[in-house]
């Protein structure tokens, strides 16, 4: 199948399926709920036996669920694919770290589409598609902001000694501190935003991606506490159920929200997770529900990519409590969303999905037929063309080019039928080398995304160690770094945007929490960390066809180059050396001082 046909198609459904409200009417609100590392069965409604989600449930009940939703098996891909439109191989976000955690330069999102269109847009949550200028939320199209930052509470990344309560998080990029759990925060900043916008003519657009729960599994003990009994033989974690059933409780009071201001019947309201499950099933799969998939995240099998996909409006007629079984995925979102709500999308948009808007409306019972590619790798090098990779073909998955399955009649992917059909087997693969063709020839494929240096709108950057590039298998936790973990990930890649004088400043500990290179953090916040001393004797940079190389001396908290950078592009290599020993600076921030 063509990728020319598959984009006129969307275009053509688009274009002929729209349900537009009349001149009188308020165009409808949109909240995207978007959980991290649940799986498809970590709900009561899909007939979990052990979680509590009853108001989850109750919202199933009355919504359209789309049975046979994909995304990609871990956090960034989906995030991108979703905001894009784009397939991560096609946008350029297709790992969780090594520099390919970020958007590229000028990405049109679906925020923009909103916004462009009349929309007041906001995020609550979870980001991690970058956390520098340019592609920070409010980069992105979004004009109110409330996050984290990197890809999870109390990352490396993020603000120091957060753990999901009392945290600080950035309100339109200020560090602000908060009371309560992440949660609890993320709906009720959601509310408090739509208690100000609900009498406005512009409708508004939500997106409310969640960190839990996603490790660290950090919640209160009274939503663990009834869990506790089924560990071991039922369940993997009770925190983890513990957190889903928090996500419940703020959903319920979300809900009730929005029928208490009478806004709930003209909100189309979507719930989602972002890959298969984390610590809901063990590795063996014996422990836990999964709804008869094999596979968790990260996985190619269905487990990995499958993942419950809830939407009401029921001012638009789409309610009802029925199950649409067609094929749909992150992609498609944008152009159903468009056709919804009405929305001119810009032509140089390249969407990669299709409007499954006439299934929701009742319009249509088929698609048209195409595939949903699955293409991700945890690395700065581009995903594999055939091996981990899975192309969904209405019921049958094709999975690292020689496992093909039919998922209707084997959910759990055992029965391996490649050989019996080797015919459509070959049909699939020559769809994924013309997919391919096309995505190699984007620039995204080829160029890694860009922290921009020296604009206006954000200077100092911060670069840490999380998002560099290079060889080691990556640390992301706040708890590694107080442990002085080494990696020789180091390399950053970079825009210069204005010549002239920059400062260069390599740290051991955040700006925000500092201390010695040889020692530690004159604070310790909540008494969180174990602190342990490093000891390099030197920081050496690499950049612009420099190569600077300092001692450190005992009573250094930073060690700073000056340097002058042409405009352009260009990549930073930094380390610190210690004896023979060379691994990457944990914290760099660069700051454009003038011509």
């Amino acid at each position: 199948m063509k990728i020319k046909i598959l984009l006129l198609l969307a275009i053509v459904s688009i274009n002929a399926y729209s349900n537009r409200p009349s001149k009188n009417e308020k165009a409808p609100n949109v909240i995207l709920i978007l959980t991290d590392d649940q799986g498809i069965g970590e709900l009561a409604c899909h007939g979990n036996p052990w979680i509590k989600t009853p108001n989850i449930d109750k919202f199933y009940k009355d919504a359209v669920r789309m049975t046979d939703f994909h995304v990609s098996p871990v956090c960034t891909p989906t995030r991108g694919a979703i905001m894009t439109g784009r397939y991560p191989i096609n946008n350029g976000a297709w790992a969780t770290y090594k520099g390919r955690d970020a958007l590229s330069e000028d990405a049109p999102t679906m925020a923009n589409v909103f916004k462009q269109n009349g929309y007041k847009t906001a995020i609550f949550g979870k980001w991690h598609l970058g956390d520098n200028y340019p592609v920070r939320p409010d980069d992105c199209g979004f004009e109110h902001v409330v996050r984290h930052l990197a890809g999870g509470v109390g990352e490396l990344s993020d603000y120091w000694g957060n753990n999901y309560f009392d945290d600080v998080y950035l309100v339109n990029n200020k560090p602000t501190q908060f009371k309560g759990y992440c949660t609890d925060i993320w709906f009720q900043e959601a509310m408090n935003y739509i208690s100000d916008a609900k009498d406005e003519a512009k409708p508004f657009f939500i997106y409310l991606p969640t960190n839990a729960p996603h490790g660290p599994l950090y919640v209160d003990e009274k939503y663990a506490k009834p869990y506790k009994h089924l560990v071991g033989d039922k369940i993997v974690s009770a925190e983890f159920y513990g957190m889903i059933t928090n996500i419940d409780e703020n959903f319920g009071k979300l809900e009730a929200f929005l029928k208490k201001n009478k806004i709930a019947d003209n909100t189309i309201l979507i719930y989602m997770t972002d890959n298969g499950s984390s610590y809901g099933v063990s590795k063996d799969g014996k422990v836990g529900y999964n709804m008869g998939l094999r596979g968790s995240k990260g996985y190619r099998t269905e487990g990995g990519h499958r993942v419950p996909f809830f939407i009401r409006w029921k001012d638009g007629k789409v309610k009802g409590g029925r199950d649409i079984a067609e094929a749909t995925a992150h992609v498609d979102l944008i152009p159903t969303l468009a056709s919804l709500c009405q929305l001119n999308i810009p032509e140089s948009m390249k969407l990669d999905g299709l409007d499954f808007s006439p299934l929701l409306l009742k319009k249509t019972e088929k698609l048209p037929k195409r595939n949903i590619y699955v293409h991700s790798r945890q690395d700065w090098r581009p995903p594999m063309d055939v091996n981990q990779t899975c192309i969904v073909n209405n019921k049958w998955r094709l999975v690292n080019g020689n496992e093909y399955y039919n998922i209707e009649t084997d959910r759990m992917q055992l029965n391996n039928l490649a050989s019996q059909h080797p015919t459509q087997v070959q049909e699939l693969l020559q769809d994924n080398d013309d997919f391919l063709k096309v995505s190699k020839a984007n620039p995204e494929y080829n160029e890694l995304p860009l922290n921009i240096i020296g604009n206006p709108k954000q200077n100092p950057i911060n670069l840490t160690i999380q998002h560099a590039i290079g060889e080691g298998r990556g640390i992301w936790k706040s708890e590694q770094v107080a442990a002085g973990m080494k990696n020789v990930n180091n390399t950053h890649a970079l825009k210069v945007d204005r010549a002239g004088q920059y400062t260069i400043s390599c740290r051991r500990w955040p700006i925000e929490c500092p201390g010695k290179i040889w020692g530690v953090p004159a604070q310790n916040p909540k008494d969180w960390f174990t602190y342990k001393t490093i000891q390099p004797q030197k920081v050496r940079i690499k950049i612009a066809n420099q190569i600077l190389e300092k001692d450190i001396k005992e009573e250094d908290v930073e060690v700073t180059f000056n340097v002058f950078l042409e405009k352009g592009k260009t990549l930073l290599v930094n380390d610190f050396i210690e004896g023979k020993k060379q691994y990457g600076v944990y914290y760099t921030y660069i700051t454009y001082n003038g011509e």
